[in-house]
């Protein structure tokens, strides 16, 4: 008896049939049955299915000999399942990868729930994927499993079937099935939820709901979708036969308000002349099945109120008038920021005619984030050796909270940004400057960069498309032509940047700022960092920080994080920090993964970790200043590197040890190795090739320098010199960590992928 019976119904999906099928069969927990129902589908279906099924015994073949449906061909493969649970997946959207390994694990802490509701998220053709915004309701906090009456919340979620695993038994005892007729899920899943003795929930994506752009059945335009009337009514006659189960009444029906009005409403399902026909049906069951003083939500009695007296053409004027005001909006939105360009425009001329301000600076980090890198770095340096200087950050209002107390706070765009722009003598960034900007005479443009460079940057990305995403390599140059200086940690740093970007600037190989308080941090500064992340006393804290993948439009992570730490055990947890560029969390906040993508501070997440996971970041060029291990988890080198290149082979001088997979990951840091004595070389020689002038004192030979004029600088101090803060683990007594069984498949990987 296989674990899951996946139910797969199929007709005219052969573009998508293949994606969805692999999905299942590909998952990492391989205890199913894959049952894909072919309901008589005119196209390549059938031949598909068939195909699967001569390939992998884990597949059923089903095929009906006349069209029935959706609902009754689930129902189909559903009288052949023999899982412990049931799973129902359209024949267009995907499983995500260990969505399985997910469920299943969370059907085992919860006591095998009757019923567990995952989350999904919505795919579009350009590859964006957006997480349903009810998640909330998801939550893996309280008890469980729970009764619906504990978590009402989840009857706002989307009512589909596919988002819930079942417990077969359950559905056989109470002898659900699918009615004929589009809207199938509605009289399906409402009953399930209010029968199930005991519901669970896993705040995980297992479902990719694919947003096609035509032949989707709920974007079709027919007198179909009067369907849903019917489904309803089956809805309140299961309710009229549960007299137990009355309490839900009202809640149902404003669900059925809702739902019918979002069927009028959208202009991509009725046809014109079956409108108003629509509403006065509507109307015909809010009279039929409202429940006399129950209350209806101050934001919705408007919408009840059209339904119920049926105001077809007062619906359709309050749409047009909405429409309107909206389009009125947009002109007026597009006029007004017109006239503001030209007038920034002709402010910023006036500006540059007056005198330039020797005693101002200018800093912005990641095009307009909060204070962080070495901008940051180099501004606190400039207040406290050039206090004459008077300081701003230019940063988008949501990043203020991270600019400390000190420099002037500049929004991008307004008139105070051209002001300093034009009147500043000095201006940092780490990425290139506003290209609108003209350098004056006597104006010093510090171009501090983002680390030392693994990945390919500047005139190398011309032959990588793909990382280059339609860059304009001209500005580029126009941009390094206005460069005065440009910082350096190492020599591989000074040699890439004068052969990438050539220019007339000068190298200064003073180190990298952001790096000088890895330097002069101590053990109370580590101790309250890991206070403030919450990171509880003796555990071993892994910040996990992967770089943007170019080759792909939608960012997402191959690690299960949650698994992870599972399988390492209590004294693990994970701080999950995505890529700047990334625009969404890396995980979600869940017991010992947490998201701390937006924290301020990367190196203050560097400080509390006891090690780091990284891919092809340049990140691990500056943890390396800590001497702490890193482990490289490069499970995509081939594609990596094929669409961004880099510049030097990692397999072949690596930081600490390499995992080509989740498995081999865990074991490393099971069996300690990320900690032994072979990391511990790696990362030594790694450190002398690439920590070179980071000695504490990069910032303040830059102020020294550009500043002040000083030519005599602090020297550097000799790496064997340095004593970097040791981590919260380093002090721990060298014992096993974790006791996981080691993962079959290849052994630890070191030096080698």
């Amino acid at each position: 008896m296989p674990r899951f019976s996946v139910i797969v119904p199929a007709y005219q999906v052969q573009a998508y049939l293949h994606e969805c099928l692999e999905s299942v069969l590909s998952q990492s927990c391989p205890d199913l049955e894959l049952i894909a129902v072919d309901d008589a589908s005119p196209d390549a279906c059938g031949a598909i299915i068939d195909e699967f099924a001569a390939r992998d015994p884990r597949v059923r073949a089903v095929h009906l000999p006349e069209n029935v449906g959706l609902g009754p061909a689930r129902n189909a493969g559903a009288a052949h399942a023999c899982g412990d649970y049931l799973l129902f997946l359209d024949s267009d959207d995907t499983l995500t990868p260990d969505a399985l390994r997910s469920i299943a694990d969370r059907l085992k802490e919860t006591g095998e729930p009757d019923v567990l509701v995952f989350d999904y998220a919505r795919t579009y053709w350009t590859g964006e994927a957006v997480r349903n915004q009810a998640a909330l309701h998801l939550s893996e906090q309280g008890p469980a499993p729970f009764r619906l009456e504990d978590r009402p919340g989840l009857l706002r979620l989307l009512m589909v079937a596919w988002n819930k695993a079942y417990r077969r038994e359950f559905v056989e005892a109470e002898g659900f099935a699918f009615p004929t007729g589009w809207y199938e899920d509605t009289p399906w899943t409402y009953p399930v939820l209010m029968t199930a003795d005991s519901l669970a929930t896993l705040d995980r994506v297992c479902v990719h709901y694919r947003q096609r752009r035509q032949g989707s059945i709920l974007r079709t335009t027919s007198d179909r979708h009067f369907d849903v009337f019917d489904q309803y009514d089956r809805v309140f006659a299961f309710l009229d036969g549960h007299p137990e189960l009355a309490r839900w009444r009202p809640v149902l029906f404003r669900r059925m308000v809702h739902h019918l009005g979002i069927v009028y409403a959208r202009r991509d399902r009725l046809p014109p002349g079956s409108r108003a026909r629509f509403l006065r049906q509507a109307r015909a069951h809010y009279r039929r099945y409202r429940t006399p003083g129950a209350p209806v939500p101050l934001r919705c009695r408007i919408h009840h109120t059209l339904i119920r007296f049926g105001l077809h053409r007062t619906y359709r004027a309050l749409q047009l008038a909405s429409a309107v005001q909206r389009a009125a909006a947009r002109t007026t939105g597009r006029v007004l920021r017109g006239l503001r360009s030209a007038g920034l425009r002709a402010h910023y001329r006036v500006q540059r005619c007056l005198p330039l301000c020797a005693d101002r600076a200018v800093f912005t980090a990641y095009d307009g984030r909060g204070h962080s890198c070495s901008p940051g770095a180099l501004e606190a340096a400039f207040r406290d050796l050039a206090p004459h200087v008077r300081t701003a950050w230019a940063a988008r209002p949501e990043h203020h909270h991270a600019i400390p107390p000190g420099p002037r706070r500049l929004v991008p765009g307004t008139a105070a940004y051209w002001t300093a722009l034009a009147r500043s003598r000095y201006l940092v960034s780490n990425t290139e400057f506003d290209h609108r900007l003209a350098k004056r005479r006597g104006q010093v443009l510090i171009q501090t960069g983002q680390g030392t460079p693994l990945g390919h940057i500047g005139l190398d990305l011309q032959e990588r498309p793909a990382a280059a995403r339609g860059r304009d390599f001209g500005r580029l140059l126009k941009d390094v032509d206005a460069w005065d200086y440009v910082l350096s940690a190492n020599r591989h740093t000074t040699l890439t940047h004068e052969r990438v970007h050539p220019g007339r600037y000068t190298v200064l190989e003073y180190g990298c700022p952001r790096n000088d308080v890895f330097r002069t941090a101590t053990a109370a500064d580590v101790a309250r960092l890991r206070s403030s992340l919450g990171i509880p006393e003796g555990s071993v804290a892994i910040l996990y920080a992967p770089t943007y993948r170019d080759y792909r439009r939608s960012q997402r992570h191959s690690l299960d994080l949650q698994r992870i730490v599972r399988r390492l055990g209590p004294r693990f947890l994970v701080l999950a920090r995505a890529h700047h560029a990334w625009g969404a969390p890396l995980a979600e906040s869940a017991g010992r993964v947490v998201d701390v993508s937006g924290h301020p501070s990367v190196e203050a997440l560097c400080l509390a970790s006891d090690a780091l996971v990284t891919d092809y970041s340049s990140l691990m060029f500056d943890y390396a200043n800590l001497d702490r291990p890193i482990v490289i988890h490069a499970d995509d080198r081939e594609a990596h590197e094929a669409a961004r290149g880099t510049y030097f082979d990692l397999r072949a001088f690596p930081p600490g040890a390499i995992a080509r997979g989740e498995d081999e990951l865990i074991d490393i840091f099971a069996t300690g190795h990320w900690r032994g004595s072979r990391s511990a070389q790696l990362r030594s020689a790694f450190r002398g090739r690439f920590c070179t002038w980071d000695d504490g004192r990069a910032a303040e030979r830059v102020v020294r320098r550009v500043v002040l004029g000083e030519s005599e600088l602090p020297p550097v101090v000799p790496l064997e010199e340095r004593c970097p803060v040791p981590s919260a683990a380093a002090s721990q007594v060298r014992e096993p960590l974790a006791t996981v069984p080691r993962p079959a498949g290849p052994g630890l990987v070191t030096d080698v992928l």
